[in-house]
């Protein structure tokens, strides 16, 4: 039904940049909310953002406020998730999750990107 594909995930020296993109296909993908989540080795996954389907709200999570933004194109049913002034806590895998409209939580998730922080 869905399929998500992150990338652009690395290596930043703390207070650099990065851009993540999640590519988002199947059938009724458009009508999916997509989000964001994180999860560092020995702990829970952790929100970081959701984009609506209709593109007209975004949150971000209150511990990455001011410094990431979520965005998303319909067209191409990508969502992005730009990153500035990163910290080495923000080191963790990142994940793309989608949730059906309706749905009460998110069902479809894809293979995460690995973002590290560090000198």
């Amino acid at each position: 039904q869905v399929q998500l594909v992150e990338s652009g995930g690395g290596l930043v020296q703390p207070g650099g940049s990065l851009r993540l993109s999640c590519a988002a296909s199947g059938r009724f993908i458009s009508r999916y909310d997509l989000g964001w989540f994180r999860q560092a080795p020995g702990k829970e996954r952790e929100f970081v953002s959701v984009a609506s389907w209709n593109g007209r709200s975004t949150h971000v999570a209150d511990a990455v406020k001011g410094r990431f933004t979520t965005s998303r194109d319909i067209a191409l049913n990508i969502m992005y998730l730009q990153m500035n002034s990163l910290k080495p806590e923000d080191t963790a895998v990142y994940y793309c999750a989608a949730r059906a409209q309706g749905a009460d939580s998110f069902g479809s998730w894809g293979q995460g990107t690995q973002v590290t922080v560090s000198s």
